[in-house]
C-alpha cells in the first residue's frame, strides 16, 4: 500500500491544460522527488494534493490506501498531509512561536491562549529534530534557512505524515542548504513521507530515494535515484540532452565600462553594509562575486542601481558619474538589472505578461505613439520573448502571477536583455529555473558577453560563480576581501574550496 497514490489528475486553467492525466505513487517513509521544467506542472500538482486546486479534468487520489476528495487545505491538514510553499506563508511581523500555532492555537480552561504549553510543544519538536530554534524571535529578524525550519516545524506542530517541499533550496546558502538535507534525513528517519518539488539534479541524487519526472504536464517515467545519472534525469526532464557544464571561449576584456569606487552604504537597520567596497568590469567579462548571503551583495545591487542611497563612493558607466541620479536615469544610462526578488523588484504581479515585458519603455517607441499604446506591436514583442525565452504557457494575456516562478524569471531575463545594455548585474539569475533553462540563460549571458557587454554576477550559486566568471571578486562583511583572477579559476586544482575559504573569511 502507498502512502500516497495519483490516478489520471488532470488540472486546467482556461484552455491550457497544467496536469494531463499525471499518475504518481509515493512509498511510506521514503523521499520522493517530483522533477521537471518550469511551468511542467509540478507546484499545480503538488497544490491539488494539499487542496488549493481541484482536479476539474477527472482523476482520483488515494491516501493510505484509501479513496479520497480534498476540498481545501484545512482536509488535508486534518489528514496528515503539510506543505511547505516556496514563497513561504509566514506573518513577518509575528515570532516564530505564534507563526507555528496560528489557527490551532491550545487554549487554557477559560479559552485564552496557552502560551506556556505551546512553547513547550514547540521546543520539545524543536530538539527533537535538532531545528535549534528561538521561539521568541520575530520573523523578519531571522535568516531564510530559519524561515524554512519554521514552515517545517509548522507542519509537524499539526502532526503531518506527509509533508510537501515545494523547492525547498531555491533561496538557501550552501551551509543551510546542507542543514537542510540534515532535516529531511531526520524526518525519514522518524517515518515521515516527503515529497520534494525541485529542479536541482545534484539535490535529488543527495537526498531522494526515487523520482518521478513530470514534462509538459505529463508523467514521463519514475526512476530509482541511485541507478539514474544526473545526465540521464536531465534528458528525461526537457526532452533531449542537455550540458550540464557551462561551455564558453576564452574572454576578451577591453576598457573599463564600470568603476565602482570607494562606496559606502548603510543596511535597513542604519549600520554600515557596504565598507569602501571598490571593484572594476571591463567590457567584454563577467565578472563574479562570491559570498556568503547577507554579507552586503543585496546592499551593493540596490545602491548601484538606485534603490538604495549612497553614503559616499562613487558609481561610474561610461565615465558617466551615475551615483546621484534616479533609478531610470541609471538605467537609461544603460544599466539593466536582473532582481535577487522577481516578485517584488522585478514584476507587477497583476499586469500582464506583455505589460512586464515592456514596464521601462511602454510608452517609448515602438510601443507608444501620441501617449497611446500601439497593442499590435506589444503583442508582437510578447510573442517574440516568449518564444525566445521559452515562457509557459505562452499565453501574453496572462497576468504575471499566474506563471511559475521559474517563468516568471524568464521574464525579467527577456525584458534586460532585449533593451541592449552596456552592463548588466545579474542578482540570482538562475534561480527558480530547471536546467534546461539554466543552460539557456548561461549561453545568453556568456552571448551577451561575447557581444562586448560587461556582467556583473552575484550568485549564492558557487559553481554558477566559478562556471562563468572570468574574474571572481569575494565579498565579506561588506568589502572585496579577495580577487581571483582567470589563471587562478582555470588552473586552481580545488578552486571551490580555495575560494569557500575566502567567503568564510581566511586567508591563504
Amino acid at each position: 500500500m502507498f502512502a500516497l497514490e495519483l490516478k489520471n489528475i488532470s488540472k486546467s486553467f482556461g484552455l491550457f491544460k497544467a496536469n494531463d492525466e499525471i499518475c504518481l505513487s509515493v512509498k511510506h517513509g521514503e523521499v520522493h522527488a517530483i522533477l521537471g521544467e518550469n511551468g511542467a506542472g509540478k507546484s499545480t500538482l503538488m497544490k491539488i494534493i494539499f487542496g488549493i486546486y481541484q482536479p476539474d479534468l477527472g482523476g482520483e487520489i488515494f491516501y493510505n490506501g484509501k479513496k479520497i476528495i480534498i476540498p481545501n487545505p484545512r482536509f488535508a491538514i486534518k489528514k496528515g498531509i503539510g506543505m511547505v510553499h516556496q514563497h513561504f506563508m509566514l506573518v513577518r511581523p509575528f515570532s516564530i512561536l505564534l507563526n507555528i500555532i496560528l489557527g490551532v492555537e491550545p487554549r487554557t480552561s477559560l479559552g485564552t491562549i496557552d502560551y506556556s504549553r505551546a512553547r513547550s510543544e514547540v521546543m520539545a519538536l524543536s530538539e527533537k529534530y535538532n531545528f535549534n530554534i528561538d521561539p521568541e524571535k520575530i520573523i523578519e529578524q531571522i535568516s531564510v534557512g530559519m524561515q524554512q525550519r519554521v514552515e517545517i516545524l509548522k507542519t509537524l506542530y499539526r502532526n503531518a505524515d506527509l509533508i510537501i517541499l515545494d523547492e525547498p533550496t531555491a533561496s538557501l546558502t550552501p551551509q543551510e542548504i546542507l542543514d537542510f538535507y540534515r532535516i529531511v534525513r531526520n524526518l525519514k528517519e522518524v517515518g515521515k513521507t516527503i515529497i520534494i518539488i525541485t529542479h536541482k539534479l545534484h539535490e535529488i541524487k543527495e537526498i531522494a530515494d526515487r523520482c518521478t519526472v513530470i514534462r509538459k504536464g505529463r508523467t514521463i517515467e519514475t526512476v530509482d535515484v541511485a541507478t539514474t545519472s544526473e545526465e540521464d534525469l536531465a534528458s528525461k526532464m526537457v526532452g533531449r540532452s542537455v550540458n550540464l557544464h557551462v561551455k564558453k571561449s576564452p574572454s576578451n576584456p577591453g576598457e573599463i565600462i564600470f568603476a565602482v569606487d570607494s562606496l559606502n552604504a548603510l543596511n535597513d537597520k542604519h549600520f554600515p553594509a557596504l565598507k569602501n567596497l571598490s571593484l572594476q568590469l571591463r567590457r567584454g567579462e563577467i565578472l563574479g562575486i562570491a559570498g556568503i548571503d547577507g554579507n552586503g551583495q543585496s546592499e551593493l545591487v540596490e545602491a548601484l542601481t538606485g534603490l538604495r542611497k549612497i553614503q559616499s563612493g562613487s558609481v561610474k558607466i561610461n565615465r558617466l558619474e551615475i551615483s546621484k541620479l534616479t533609478p531610470r536615469q541609471i538605467y537609461e544610462s544603460k544599466l539593466a538589472m536582473i532582481p535577487e526578488d522577481r516578485q517584488r523588484r522585478g514584476l507587477v504581479m497583476d499586469f500582464k505578461v506583455k505589460e512586464n515585458l515592456v514596464l521601462q519603455r511602454i510608452e517609448k517607441n515602438p510601443f507608444s505613439k501620441y501617449g497611446f499604446i500601439l497593442t499590435r506591436e506589444l503583442d508582437k514583442f510578447a510573442e517574440t520573448m516568449m518564444e525566445r525565452f521559452d515562457i509557459r504557457p505562452r499565453n501574453r494575456e496572462l497576468n504575471a502571477r499566474n506563471l511559475s516562478g521559474g517563468n516568471q524569471q524568464k521574464i525579467i531575463l527577456a525584458r534586460e536583455i532585449s533593451n541592449n545594455p552596456d552592463v548588466l548585474i545579474a542578482f540570482q539569475p538562475t534561480r527558480g529555473l530547471d536546467v534546461g533553462a539554466i543552460e539557456y540563460v548561461h549561453h545568453e549571458l556568456i552571448k551577451l558577453r561575447d557581444l562586448g557587454k560587461a556582467i556583473l554576477l552575484l550568485s549564492f550559486e558557487l559553481d554558477e560563480v566559478i562556471n562563468l566568471s572570468d574574474r571572481i571578486d569575494v565579498i565579506v562583511d561588506g568589502a572585496i576581501s579577495s580577487q581571483i583572477s582567470n589563471e587562478t579559476i582555470k588552473t586552481h586544482p580545488n578552486i571551490k574550496e580555495h575560494i569557500g575559504l575566502f567567503m568564510a573569511g581566511g586567508k591563504v
